[in-house]
């Protein structure tokens, strides 16, 4: 079974958001030049949106962010200002609703 790895990128230099019709390969490690690469979960939200890197999702009041935890080596959500990880789980996920991601809106989002 083939499994799709999906991408958009945060362009540093115009500061927007782009679905990528290339990404560069070197020495098996993906990138496009001045570009910051967010990979799709493979899970969607409550409004069947694609749920991708460092989006910021809301849940009733409280917003999390999507972030890959390399100690649980699999996708995570953590809340505002430090609040505690949890593994990222497609039933938590269909709850939720996708504001931005945190590139678009920094200020969402207080780390």
């Amino acid at each position: 079974m083939d499994r799709k790895f999906k991408f958009k990128a945060w362009n540093k230099e115009t500061q927007l958001m782009m679905r990528l019709n290339q990404i560069d390969c070197e020495k098996g490690v993906l990138f496009k030049k001045d570009h910051i690469l967010l990979q799709f979960t493979g899970h969607y939200d409550k409004s069947k949106t694609e749920v991708y890197e460092a989006d910021i999702l809301l849940f009733g009041t409280e917003k999390r962010m999507i972030v890959w935890d390399e100690l649980r080596y699999g996708w995570a959500m953590i809340g505002e200002k430090g609040k505690k990880s949890e593994a990222l789980s497609k039933y938590e996920l269909e709850k939720g609703v996708k504001l931005c991601s945190y590139y678009e809106s920094p200020n969402t989002f207080k780390k």
